[in-house]
């Protein structure tokens, strides 16, 4: 007789856990129709006065015999899970995330295709100088068979006594440069006000890692047809990341490039700390383009090769790196610069290893 009763109290226990699985789903449903309408109001999602509200609410309704705190427990699990839902079908609307788009955005650069594999490599002086220091890099570049040169005409610098760039004048000679050596131009924009004038001069706009969240300028920079690279921000989570990309997709520029430059940590012993694993999570994540770039993530010329080939190992789609014809008399981060020889070696080393990484493959 007991047993014939334990086996009718597991069965209404199934009944009960089929009930509570449907009811769970049906709330899951409500939440998903309460998340859309929050997503139209443009208001968060999360709203903590609400979650009060029904946890007093239980708390009234409550009869035993399970303790009110077990009660609270069980249903902030609930309450947690169907934040998560919200949030993992908010990151489904980006319209950079790979759930929105499963192909690879290809980003076609000056007969080069950011993208379809193989890494791109863009290298050049950290800050426009002269025609001649230009032209120096220019000529090494354009040896190597490469289609692009990087060159800072405006410089957000830490301090306004430093440095600041050239300006238009700096883009003129980058525009000259690219005329002459058949090299399309990277160059960094820091205010809405300069995009206008620079357009004519440059081939793809950079937003440096100071103004990764300048959220006037990345939508300023996303009603143009000119390609981005975007920067990660100092101390920008790969979330906070994204969503800056979203601000400039938002506007309709869909030729977007995210690059990790690395993150500001407690080390000191490079410039910054190289999250190479930024890589793959930002392209599971998003269907961009991804590159490294090795320069200011460590600040260090003897890390340059090293960071360089992780980068490629790990699946960038492209390396960025800085050179000088003479670092040593460099207006900006002189001691992280290659000069040309190093650049030589550097470059030389790349395809070594690039060989070698493939034969493996």
């Amino acid at each position: 007789m007991s047993e014939q009763n334990l086996e009718a109290l597991r069965s209404q226990i199934d009944e009960l856990n089929i009930e509570i699985l449907r009811l769970i789903n049906e709330r899951a449903e409500i939440v998903d129709e309460i998340g859309k309408i929050k997503g139209k109001q443009g208001v968060n999602r999360y709203d903590p006065l609400r979650e009060r509200h029904m946890l007093n609410l239980l708390k009234e309704h409550n009869k035993g015999p399970l303790n009110q705190m077990t009660v609270d427990y069980i249903f902030k699990q609930i309450f947690k899970t169907a934040l998560k839902q919200l949030e993992a079908d908010k990151k489904k609307e980006l319209l950079v995330s790979r759930k929105k788009k499963s192909d690879d955005t290809v980003v076609e650069i000056n007969g080069e295709t950011v993208g379809t594999g193989g890494p791109t490599f863009v290298f050049g002086p950290c800050s426009v100088e002269s025609y001649e220091q230009v032209a120096a890099v220019a000529a090494s570049i354009q040896a190597k068979g490469l289609k692009m040169i990087r060159g800072g005409a405006y410089k957000p610098r830490t301090s306004p006594y430093d440095f600041q760039g050239l300006g238009l004048e700096g883009l003129k000679i980058l525009k000259q440069i690219s005329k002459e050596y058949g090299l399309a131009v990277v160059t960094e924009i820091v205010t809405p006000a300069h995009i206008e004038e620079a357009l004519d001069y440059i081939d793809v706009i950079q937003i440096g890692a100071r103004n990764m969240q300048n959220f006037e300028l990345l939508k300023a920079v996303g009603s143009t047809n000119k390609p981005v690279l975007l920067k990660r921000g100092l101390a920008a989570t790969i979330d906070e990341f994204i969503h800056a990309a979203e601000y400039i997709m938002s506007q309709g520029n869909q030729n977007i490039m995210l690059c990790e430059r690395g993150i500001r940590t407690y080390e000191k012993a490079t410039r910054n700390t190289l999250d190479i694993s930024a890589v793959p999570i930002l392209k599971q994540e998003t269907h961009l383009p991804v590159f490294v770039d090795v320069t200011h993530s460590t600040g260090r010329r003897d890390l340059l090769l090293p960071c360089a080939k992780a980068a490629i190992a790990i699946g960038a789609d492209g390396v960025m790196a800085e050179v000088h014809p003479d670092p040593s008399v460099a207006l900006s981060d002189s001691q992280q610069q290659m000069d040309i020889p190093e650049f030589d070696a550097f470059y030389n080393e790349i395809q070594k290893f690039m060989k070698q990484y493939e034969l493996k493959a």
